[in-house]
């Protein structure tokens, strides 16, 4: 059935991407191996050991409100989708909106288990009523990809596994506008699934029976659209591997140029859900004014939708890091040992939960009697040293210079940041002035992704959102802060 594209629903404001800036090369799996088993993949964005799907859409997330020149309280519907959640059980999006500043009564969503679940949610947050009228005030709406795949060690699906998130911002305004939508659903079991208890994907691997669930899911969410697919600029395929999007092609009714146009899987890998996404972000960003945008699910499914506009992008697609074989396998956590005996610092989820206004948005609070900054806000004053009952609430900006700095060498790491050494190398923990949003300045202790490179005194520093540790078997998320010129 063709979804087509009512008059009243939102347009695209702005997109937003991010993939990792850590990258290993086909040549490193050969050496490996013996055989590289990923089709035309060069290369793969890899997570850092601190980084998720969440802190990935995060970071996907503000490149688009900020390409669209909104703030996260306007977002009034929320939507995360990603095939591999944090948390096998438990709701993201309230992590999202308290990072972004989303209202707490933002509309919310999380779809999971099937590559096509972006597709899924960008089109149900077109069809929500909650948000995007004529009124600009009705608030915005907010789509986040973002996945990190994982297979056996040797399986085609760990070879080509990548990593990377994408956000659209939906506003009554936006100078995007999806002008058509299909979708087709056809029973193919095994072409790609994960068990339950299990972080690996896996398939039967029956290499025909795959093709054609592929090229018949899309080719009939394609026959689905009332446009011609060949009137587009770009196709954004979904890809598992870089050949697989080019079979498709005929039956999605475009030629295999259409297709590379907003090819990205040969230099980040197979990015699950976030893939056509991606795809997407990349051909606007190098000026296509119509993408159709085909996501596929194993299962199996299909969702087209075309794109037409000039929209901003915001996106950080290129890699800064390689990685060796061994370097990449530590990343993954398959060569180390985790957490010691006896576990770090006791900090209590409730006790976390409530300082998560200041590691989630940097929320400082200033000194009713001599207006300095304190972070985190209570107690006596630094500067003044008067007992406060209340500090007004201050969300600093984010950035800051660096006043002092250590490396925390293997061995010397509190037992709960073990793990993230162990596979991720010597960290350095810095003393940083944050700016205040009026002037002035607070200090605060904070861990600095240098990642090799030099962090002295007076680099300046901006926050980002990572994993902090894990305890209880929670997640604990908070920022941390890099090099403001790695910002890419």
């Amino acid at each position: 059935m063709s979804g087509g594209g009512a008059a009243d629903e939102p347009g695209i404001a702005a997109i937003g991407a991010y993939t990792p800036r850590l990258r290993i090369d086909a040549a490193e799996f050969e050496a490996a191996w013996g055989q590289f088993d990923a089709a035309a993949i060069e290369k793969k964005a890899v997570p850092e050991a601190d980084e998720d799907a969440l802190t990935m859409g995060i970071e996907a997330a503000r490149r688009a409100l900020d390409a669209a020149d909104r703030d996260g309280d306007e977002v009034a519907h929320l939507a995360f989708a990603t095939t591999t959640p944090p948390m096998a059980e438990e709701d993201l999006t309230p992590r999202l909106a308290s990072v972004l500043g989303a209202p707490t009564d933002a509309d919310t969503r999380t779809l999971t288990g099937s590559t096509r679940a972006g597709a899924q949610a960008l089109a149900g947050a077109l069809d929500a009523g909650t948000w995007g009228g004529s009124d600009p005030e009705d608030g915005v709406g907010l789509v986040i990809v973002a996945d990190c795949p994982r297979g056996e060690p040797d399986s085609e699906i760990e070879h080509a596994a990548g990593a990377g998130a994408a956000a659209l911002v939906l506003a009554a305004d936006g100078p995007g506008t999806v002008v058509d939508r299909g979708s087709h659903v056809e029973s193919s079991p095994g072409t790609r699934f994960r068990e339950v208890g299990s972080e690996e994907t896996t398939g039967l691997g029956v290499t025909q029976y795959d093709r054609e669930a592929f090229t018949t899911a899309l080719g009939g969410a394609a026959a689905a659209l009332d446009l011609d697919p060949a009137s587009v600029d770009a196709a954004a395929v979904q890809s598992p591997d870089g050949k697989l999007p080019y079979r498709a092609a005929g039956a999605l009714g475009v030629d295999t140029e259409t297709i590379a146009a907003a090819e990205t899987v040969s230099q980040l890998g197979d990015t699950g859900a976030a893939s056509a996404f991606l795809g997407a972000a990349s051909a606007f960003d190098d000026g296509a004014e119509r993408v159709l945008l085909a996501a596929y699910g194993s299962g199996a499914g299909a969702n087209t939708l075309v794109i037409d506009g000039s929209i901003p992008v915001d996106a950080a697609l290129s890699g800064t890091t390689d990685l060796s074989y061994a370097e990449y396998l530590r990343r993954r956590g398959e060569i180390t040992t985790g957490e010691p005996e006896g576990g770090g610092a006791y900090v209590s989820v409730p006790s976390w939960q409530r300082t998560t206004p200041q590691r989630h948005r940097l929320v400082a609070g200033r000194c009713p009697d001599c207006g300095a900054l304190n972070f985190p806000a209570g107690g006596a004053c630094g500067d003044c040293h008067a007992q406060v009952e209340e500090y007004e609430r201050v969300e600093l900006p984010g950035e800051g210079t660096v006043e002092a700095t250590t490396t925390i060498a293997q061995g010397g790491a509190p037992p709960e940041f073990v793990e993230q050494q162990s596979r991720s190398g010597p960290f350095v923990s810095a003393i940083v002035a944050l700016d205040g949003p009026d002037g002035g300045s607070v200090s605060v202790p904070s861990q600095v992704l240098a990642d090799g490179e030099d962090v002295e005194i007076g680099t300046r520093v901006e926050a980002t959102i990572r994993r902090i540790y894990t305890q209880e078997g929670v997640i604990r998320y908070g920022f941390k802060l890099r090099p403001v010129e790695r910002r890419r």
